[in-house]
């Protein structure tokens, strides 16, 4: 087993997969002793490295398993979330993933490749995991409704799916909060948007419309009424940026204006703006864009 880098989008299986390999190997008796789980969550700072994670690396790996199955002579040391160390933890990590890698082995999971060191990338052999396809999680949904005896009709797993862009974790969450509200009837399309704080279609065509319209008083009340009615701005900006590429009302030249709007209105929100003001700011481009020609 060479030193893993498993990366990719979240809820897509990354950490089971490195679990679920390790048991595998260890069996459920072996697995406490041979396997370190550091996530985001605990200390992992450059001494936690040079101490916890040195020492455990240097206990040479003994023993067999209980089933008389053969057992690896090597432990695991699995680094969760790994793009969130400072350079100086994963700098400290070099060399001793070189000289323990007789009985350690090291598994990185991270979200961004970018942010880990270039020497840790090149220690490792790298996994990218895709955002699963709908398919494979509808048929996990389905399992999941069937063990649970959760109604849901079919358009509403596939709604489930489509709202959560590939995040399987994220999908069982909403189907876990529509079950609890629902209380055994039903779960359909509906709930599911409201669960997602997705915002309706109508909602946004709403929008266009009034900013079509160039009254500056008409869009004004709309936006109180998107932000009031209790809907995230950043939300809207996911959904504008679909409509408005996948639309044909629109030349290139405005849809470009648009998106490159889109993106700074995004950045200022991640910054911690003012949401009424972003979305006046956009809503005011969309129109000065729509009203020109």
């Amino acid at each position: 087993l060479p030193n893993l880098l498993f990366y990719g989008p979240p809820g897509t299986g990354k950490t089971s997969t490195i679990l679920a390999a390790a048991r595998e190997l260890f069996g459920p008796d072996l697995f406490r002793q041979r396997v370190l789980e550091l996530n985001a969550s605990d200390e992992r700072g450059i001494q936690v490295i040079r101490e916890k994670v040195k020492a455990f690396a240097q206990l040479t790996a003994s023993g067999s398993r209980s089933d008389g199955k053969m057992c690896p002579p090597f432990k695991i040391v699995i680094l969760d979330e790994a793009d969130s160390m400072t350079s100086a933890a994963q700098a400290a990590l070099r060399r001793t993933m070189e000289k323990e890698s007789k009985t350690t082995r090291f598994c990185l999971i991270c979200n961004y490749i970018s942010r880990i060191i270039e020497p840790l990338t090149s220690r490792c052999s790298k996994f990218r995991f895709k955002p699963l396809s709908d398919s494979i999680q509808q048929q996990r949904l389905l399992d999941v409704a069937e063990k649970e005896h959760v109604k849901i009709s079919n358009e509403a797993i596939s709604y489930l799916v489509k709202v959560s862009e590939g995040d399987l974790r994220k999908a069982i969450t909403f189907l876990q909060s529509a079950t609890r509200l629902m209380g055994g009837k039903e779960i359909t399309e509906k709930i599911i948007t409201e669960i997602a704080g997705v915002i309706p279609k109508e909602t946004i065509d709403e929008l266009l419309l009034g900013c079509q319209s160039g009254s500056f008083e008409k869009l004004e009340t709309l936006a109180k009424n998107l932000i009031n009615e209790g809907f995230a701005v950043a939300q809207l900006v996911n959904q504008l940026h679909d409509t408005v590429v996948e639309s044909e009302d629109y030349s290139d030249k405005q849809k470009s204006a648009i998106v490159e709007k889109l993106a700074e209105v995004d950045k200022c929100l991640a910054d911690g703006a003012d949401e009424f003001l972003q979305l006046m700011s956009l809503c005011a481009l969309v129109m000065q864009q729509l009203t020109q020609n």
